[in-house]
C-alpha cells in the first residue's frame, strides 16, 4: 500500500500523506517516503513549489506511538531505536527547508506533536479554521522536545512554552495569531487557497525564490551586522542573474519577463 502519493501540476508538487488509519502518523515508512520524497523533488527543476497535505480526519498526528513502543522490546530499552527515530526526524524537517522549492502545509482536522512540528517546519501553511493545533506530548508523560525546536522558531517564547507544559490545543485562528500558519480559511476554500498561494510563488523567477530561500534560513541564525553583509553578497548573485536583468529590465519597459 502507498502511503505517500505525488502529483505533479503546472510546476506544483503536490504530497498527500494517505494513511488515514494512523491519522498520517508519522511512522518509519512515512519518514522514509516523506525524506525520499523531498529528496526526489529538490532535484526536480520542473517543479518551483510543494503542497504537503494528508487524507482522512487529521493532517499529522505525529509519531507512530504503536511503533515506538514496540521499540521498548530491544535489549537497550528502545535507546537506540529511538535515537535513532528522531534523527531520522530531524533529518526529514531539515530537508524541508534546506530544499530550493517552498513548502507550503494545506492543513486540517488536528496537528499534534510531531504533526504540529510539520506544520512548523514548513516554508508557509494554509490551515482550514476547525483545525486544531497541540505539541501535546506532555500530556502522556513525554515533553515534546523535538517539535520544541520548529515551534520556538515560529511562535514566541511564552506562548510556545505553555503550549509544551500544558498539552493545550489551539485553534486555527489563534495559530494565525501567533504566526503558526499564514492564515485560516473555511474548510471549503482549503484546498483553492492552497494552490492559488502555490501557483503564485511557481510563476517567480526560480533561481531568484532558490536564492532568497536559502538566504532567508541563514541570515536568521545570524546577528543583524552578518545578516545584512551576508545579504548584501546574497543581493549580488541575484542580480548577476540574467533572467533578473530581464525581468527588471521587463518592469521599467512595462512588459511581462521573457525568463529562460
Amino acid at each position: 500500500m502507498t502511503i505517500l502519493h505525488r502529483n505533479d501540476a503546472a510546476s506544483v508538487a503536490t504530497l498527500t500523506m494517505d494513511a488515514p488509519e494512523r491519522l498520517n502518523a508519522l511512522s518509519d515508512d512515512m519518514l522514509a517516503a516523506l525524506t525520499s520524497a523531498f529528496d526526489d523533488i529538490a532535484a526536480d527543476a520542473s517543479v518551483r513549489a510543494v503542497i504537503l497535505r494528508g487524507t482522512g480526519k487529521a493532517f499529522c498526528a505525529g509519531h507512530d506511538l504503536k511503533e515506538m513502543q514496540a521499540g521498548r522490546q530491544a535489549p537497550d530499552g528502545g535507546a537506540a531505536y529511538f535515537k535513532d527515530l528522531f534523527d531520522r526526524c530531524a533529518t526529514m524537517m531539515q530537508r524541508i527547508q534546506s530544499m530550493p522549492q517552498p513548502v507550503i502545509a494545506q492543513v486540517h482536522g488536528i496537528a499534534t506533536a510531531a504533526g504540529c512540528q510539520l506544520v512548523a517546519t514548513c516554508d508557509m501553511a494554509i490551515a482550514a479554521d476547525d483545525t486544531r493545533f497541540g505539541v501535546n506530548g506532555v500530556n502522556i508523560g513525554l515533553f515534546c522536545s523535538t517539535p520544541m525546536v520548529a515551534l520556538t522558531r515560529n511562535i514566541g517564547r511564552k506562548a510556545a512554552f505553555e503550549m509544551l507544559t500544558t498539552g493545550r490545543f489551539v485553534d486555527a485562528r489563534e495559530a494565525q495569531d501567533l504566526g503558526l500558519i499564514n492564515r485560516a480559511v473555511h474548510a471549503d476554500a482549503l484546498e483553492r487557497e492552497t494552490s492559488e498561494l502555490a501557483q503564485s510563488i511557481a510563476k517567480k523567477l526560480p533561481a531568484a525564490v532558490k536564492i532568497g530561500k536559502q538566504a532567508f534560513y541563514a541570515q536568521a541564525q545570524m546577528s543583524t551586522a552578518e545578516a545584512y553583509a551576508y545579504a548584501g553578497d546574497v543581493m549580488v548573485q541575484n542580480m548577476l542573474i540574467a533572467d533578473t536583468d530581464e525581468g527588471i529590465n521587463a518592469f521599467l519597459g512595462k512588459r511581462p519577463p521573457n525568463w529562460s
